[in-house]
């Protein structure tokens, strides 16, 4: 399975955030969408990643600064991108490797998607349910 199966099943829709909003505007944001990470994108061009984990750094050392600093302050900037082609079990081996849960999708150098850990563990799963239903058929076939 590669990238483009769950982008097609969860759509390719993104939620983005300028550089220049306040990280409780982001937080709001990320709450609103029930997401866990907004890329953050000014004039076409991606500039990084925003994650509530961030947020909850920034908030874990002062809460008051959540509402003074601006997303460009705190964004990931050096940013673990996919593409549409590429397999399931490389973006996962990746995600782990890096220790990242949301992955933005780039394809011809725009954004064509973000893939959480959430999706990669549902597709993960679903392929593991099909497969198992195939060998119950086979099984079945087998016995009769």
């Amino acid at each position: 399975m590669n990238i483009q199966e769950i982008l097609r099943t969860k759509g390719s829709d993104v939620i983005t955030i300028d550089p220049h909003v306040t990280v409780l505007e982001a937080m709001r944001l990320l709450v609103r969408h029930n997401i866990g990470a907004v890329v953050v994108v000014r004039d076409n061009e991606i500039l990084g990643i925003l994650s509530e984990r961030d947020g909850l750094k920034l908030a874990a050392h002062d809460p008051v600064l959540l509402a003074k600093r601006r997303v460009a302050d705190i964004m990931t900037t050096s940013l673990i991108t996919a593409e549409p082609t590429d397999r399931l079990h490389q973006v996962m081996d990746v995600m782990t490797r890096h220790r990242v849960r949301h992955v933005p999708i780039i394809e011809e150098h725009r954004l064509a998607g973000i893939v959480s850990i959430g999706d990669i563990v549902n597709a993960c799963r679903t392929m593991a349910e099909a497969e198992n239903d195939q060998l119950r058929e086979y099984i079945r076939g087998s016995v009769a």
